[in-house]
């Protein structure tokens, strides 16, 4: 749960000590936290984990300005670093930030909060620390993944939808990858309407070759939405290899949609190539468990796809992004229940 790590860099900046228990979470893959510690390192703070009662303490009681080069723009490390670098003395240059909207959204906030955050967007951030931070308010993005998912939601059930206030042009090229898809959606001012489509093709390159989907940090094309990439092209006319390079389990819960009678390859556990029925065969309901957030609402996608009855289990990993969800997709006319 990246809630208890995000408190560390506020607990630092505030208190100069901060103690949590190792973080849970998706079971996705490996999901190391260096790149936080040592930004906070090499800002002065000492680190110590204690491995009898899995405990990260740091004690950081004089934070100082400084250069980081990360050793990968993580989302959740950048803004830790962000946050507390903007109450250390001095100036704090962090290269290879992350830029993803959500950390762009961050870093504006805190500078109304009288922080004072340079190259907000790029991945050069400076920070020249202040003594102290003030009250400000600020109105959330929506959730660039949650809109992915409705998108796919739409095409694999073939139905006619409009997104209402999705911020477009904080969404990246999250609506030409589902284009590239086959999926026909159009800006309408501030929303995305989705038309009901029997069919939709996917794209190949320009020389013919098959289409490749592959996350990137941002700008690149989001992890979170591939798997829902991936269950929407079992049902396109087409075929495509999603690349999931970030985390290596993360495509493991294509053995629930094999089951389910998709035709994919799992190349290797970053890696699978899906062949797409182009809906001349449906996908059958199974009894199934959510692995981690995306894959659940992935699977949740194919269950509303598919024929018969469909069951799964361990639904909080999906309520934890998808809030009412099944309240939600009932209003849009989906059979759907919570036991």
């Amino acid at each position: 749960l990246r809630g208890s790590i995000m408190i560390l860099g506020p607990l630092l900046a505030r208190f100069g000590s901060a103690s949590i228990p190792k973080p849970g979470g998706d079971k996705i893959g490996r999901r190391r936290l260096d790149t936080h510690f040592l930004g906070f390192e090499k800002l002065g703070a000492r680190f110590d984990f204690n491995p009898e009662n899995g405990f990260y303490n740091v004690d950081a009681s004089n934070l100082q300005g400084t250069y980081i080069l990360l050793d990968e723009a993580s989302v959740t490390g950048t803004a830790n670093i962000v946050m507390a670098a903007v109450l250390a003395k001095g100036t704090t240059t962090i290269y290879n930030a992350a830029c993803e909207p959500y950390l762009q959204q961050l870093c504006k906030m805190l500078n109304r909060m009288g922080a004072k955050i340079s190259g907000i967007g790029s991945n050069l951030l400076t920070i020249e620390g202040v003594t102290e931070l003030h009250g400000t308010e600020h109105r959330m993005l929506p959730d660039m993944i949650e809109i992915g998912s409705f998108i796919g939601l739409a095409a694999m059930t073939g139905s006619e939808i409009t997104i209402k206030d999705v911020h477009y042009d904080e969404l990246g090229m999250i609506p030409d990858v589902f284009k590239r898809l086959g999926i026909q959606l159009e800006r309408r001012g501030d929303d995305i309407y989705i038309p009901s489509q029997e069919h939709y093709e996917i794209d190949t390159f320009i020389d013919g070759s098959l289409l490749t989907v592959a996350d990137a940090p941002w700008p690149g094309f989001t992890p979170d939405l591939l798997s829902i990439v991936l269950v929407v092209a079992t049902q396109a006319k087409g075929s495509v290899l999603i690349h999931q390079k970030m985390f290596e389990s993360r495509l493991f819960f294509v053995d629930k949609l094999l089951d389910m009678g998709a035709n994919i390859i799992l190349c290797d556990p970053h890696r699978a190539t899906v062949i797409g029925l182009d809906k001349q065969i449906q996908l059958r309901g199974i009894s199934m468990t959510s692995p981690d957030i995306r894959a659940g609402v992935s699977l949740l996608i194919a269950a509303l796809s598919a024929q018969g009855q469909s069951t799964i289990y361990n639904i909080e990993q999906i309520e934890r992004g998808y809030q009412n969800i099944d309240e939600r997709l009932r209003a849009l006319g989906a059979d759907i229940k919570r036991v």
